[in-house]
């Protein structure tokens, strides 16, 4: 991010009787417009954790239409059946690590769609996973090198994992944000 200037990069983490929403949005461009049209999602988002993912991003959308536009991936969790609902738009990255006992394991990536959310929606398909204890979401805005998604095991707190990754694979050129989110036993963290 460059000095003085806000930042488009933001996320959302609400909890619902049915369960956990987490977003991270990334408002097109920089400065002031792209910060407001990031609020404006934040906003929909944190207003209607309820709704299913595809839902909400069309809602996002209608509301987005006089801004910038953002991209946006969401996850949601929901600890009656153990499983993460995901759906991205843009270029917001995801995977879901899937960890054995040894620290290591799968990956699986969100599955992305081209377009902006506000501007021009693509056809949505969320897609439904199964989670387990230890099993660690995150998620990175295009600030940060794509790389990051091989390199991490699941040792340690989130939130050290997350200011490692912010550390090592910030490109320096643009906002940056990662959130990172682990299933502790039936509810994610």
């Amino acid at each position: 991010m460059v000095e003085g200037t806000e930042s488009g990069d933001i996320h959302v983490v609400k909890e619902s009787p049915e369960g956990v929403l987490v977003a991270v949005i990334d408002g097109v461009g920089h400065g002031s417009p792209a910060a407001e049209a990031a609020r404006a999602a934040a906003d929909v988002v944190a207003s209607f954790p309820y709704e299913d993912t595809v839902s909400l991003l069309w809602r996002c959308h209608e509301k987005l239409r006089h801004t910038r536009g953002v991209v946006m991936t969401l996850a949601f969790f929901c600890p009656h059946n153990r499983t993460m609902t995901w759906v991205g738009v843009g270029n917001i990255e995801g995977v879901l690590c899937h960890f054995d006992g040894s620290g290591h394991g799968r990956r699986e990536h969100v599955v992305l769609r081209g377009g902006v959310i506000g501007h021009r929606m693509p056809p949505l398909r969320a897609e439904a996973l199964q989670m387990a204890p230890h099993d660690t979401l995150i998620l990175a805005t295009d600030g940060i090198r794509p790389e990051f998604t091989e390199s991490f095991t699941s040792d340690g707190d989130p939130q050290a994992l997350a200011n490692q990754l912010l550390a090592r694979y910030r490109k320096g050129t643009d906002d940056a944000l990662v959130l990172v989110a682990r299933c502790l036993g039936d509810e994610p963290l």
